[in-house]
């Protein structure tokens, strides 16, 4: 790469996992953000490394005036960012720890990522607590405005949480294959937030929309991370009901697909990968044809073909800087280096100088801004939240890409499948998604 392009270095066993991408050495004229991801552990091959590649090429393509208009003026609100990624394992508690140091020992200005539900609802008091800005990427559980920080000041999530993605699998599962859930359905979830918060938001959806088909009490709920999963296939196996729903995703996804597959399972269940795109590409051949996923937004395989400008940008220069397409991960973080590059630069052109923090918050509160394909409304929790449109389809080899697609897809609009603002998704769903409008 040449000079003025982002260049990386590992910076020391002190950082341990810690990366540093910046357009030259830091100084009063860059913004340093702080980046948590997966690096290592199960979550790190299918989010964490295409979220720090989706970082790696938005910050380059932000530093040097690259991408297209809206965002082709170089850096945030004209100065450089210094992004500084770090490893998301090692739990709440850790993650905790790692950014109050990210905080107050590496003076970030700001903090963007975050896969983990755990990690998110760990650390979304604790942003609050030292005032930095921080703009959560890809965690989906419900809780982070609707419990956990119902007053947000500090905090963003740039994308649909898991109410949408939930509400809109029932939705397509009713639209499209009614019959194959005829015979109820059971569920694999993760037991934490996320997997919780996922079978709670489907089972519900599922009971408004179909009544007739009955949610298994015996649905699997083994521990994240947990590898193995023999006793949960011999019962999902075993089950009367045809339908199966997961929320599983990183290591977790690909070793189930991996053992069910080994065991003929989805030969006779019609399985819901919630965000089984994530791993579409990674497997290849090997990801079973023929099951139900979803992206939590318009990324990744449903998106290849968009012609957008910017959407182009990012798949052209994905493929040809890392050798892959860009799945849901890259597109989720790249997006929220997008809400920030709107906010700061929209707030320094109010301000006519280079903006406070309180100047960039004010910018992205309730902003609407541009994205890959279409655009981020920050509708929901009190203009912290963001919407999307939600995409489904079933998932198809396609010999002449030599890639897997999806076909038979169905976008939902956010006024479809998230509640109104004010209203908790539990509560719109029990309450049979009063407003919807499909």
């Amino acid at each position: 790469m040449s000079n003025n392009i982002i260049g990386s270095r590992v910076i020391g066993a002190a950082l341990a996992g810690a990366f540093v991408l910046s357009a030259g050495a830091a100084s009063a004229q860059t913004v340093k953000i702080g980046v948590p991801t997966f690096l290592t552990g199960a979550g790190a091959p299918a989010f964490g490394i295409p979220g720090k590649q989706g970082v790696e090429l938005i910050v380059r393509g932000i530093n040097n005036g690259e991408l297209p208009a809206p965002y082709n003026t170089k850096g945030l609100a004209g100065r450089q960012i210094e992004a500084m990624i770090y490893d998301e394992a090692g739990g709440g508690t850790k993650q905790v720890t790692e950014l109050r140091n990210k905080v107050q020992k590496d003076k970030v200005d700001a903090i963007i990522g975050q896969i983990s539900s755990g990690t998110c609802a760990a650390t979304t008091k604790v942003s609050e607590e030292i005032k930095v800005l921080t703009i959560q990427t890809v965690c989906g559980t419900p809780r982070i405005f609707e419990d956990i920080n119902p007053n947000p000041k500090y905090v963003f999530r740039t994308m649909n949480h898991g109410t949408a993605n939930n509400v809109s699998a029932a939705r397509y599962i009713v639209s499209k294959h009614k019959d194959k859930a005829a015979k109820g359905f059971t569920g694999i979830n993760q037991n934490y937030a996320w997997g919780q918060d996922s079978w709670r938001d489907f089972s519900l959806a599922m009971a408004n929309l179909m009544p007739s088909s009955k949610g298994s009490k015996k649905n699997q709920m083994p521990k994240i991370f947990a590898g193995q999963y023999g006793s949960e296939i011999s019962a999902i196996s075993r089950a009367k009901e045809g339908l199966v729903h997961s929320s599983f995703w990183g290591g977790d996804l690909e070793a189930f697909i991996g053992q069910a597959g080994a065991r003929g399972l989805f030969n006779r269940k019609l399985f819901v990968f919630t965000v089984g795109e994530t791993v579409a590409y990674r497997l290849g051949k090997k990801f079973p044809e023929g099951i139900i996923v979803g992206t939590r937004g318009p990324y990744g395989m449903y998106v290849v073909d968009d012609p957008t400008p910017l959407n182009q940008w990012f798949q052209k220069e994905f493929r040809k800087a890392y050798g892959t397409p860009p799945a849901q991960p890259a597109y989720q973080y790249a997006q929220g280096f997008l809400g920030a590059k709107y906010a700061y630069d929209k707030a320094a052109k109010a301000a006519g100088k280079f903006p406070t923090t309180d100047q960039v918050i004010d910018a992205l509160t309730g902003a609407t801004f541009p994205t890959f394909v279409g655009d981020v409304r920050m509708a929901l929790g009190k203009g912290h939240q963001g919407v999307t449109d939600d995409m489904w389809g079933v998932t198809a080899w396609d010999k002449g890409r030599g890639e897997m697609v999806v076909k038979d897809v169905v976008k939902f609009t956010p006024e479809c499948v998230m509640p109104p603002a004010g209203v908790k998704g539990v509560d719109w769903i029990k309450g049979g998604m009063k407003g919807a409008k499909c």
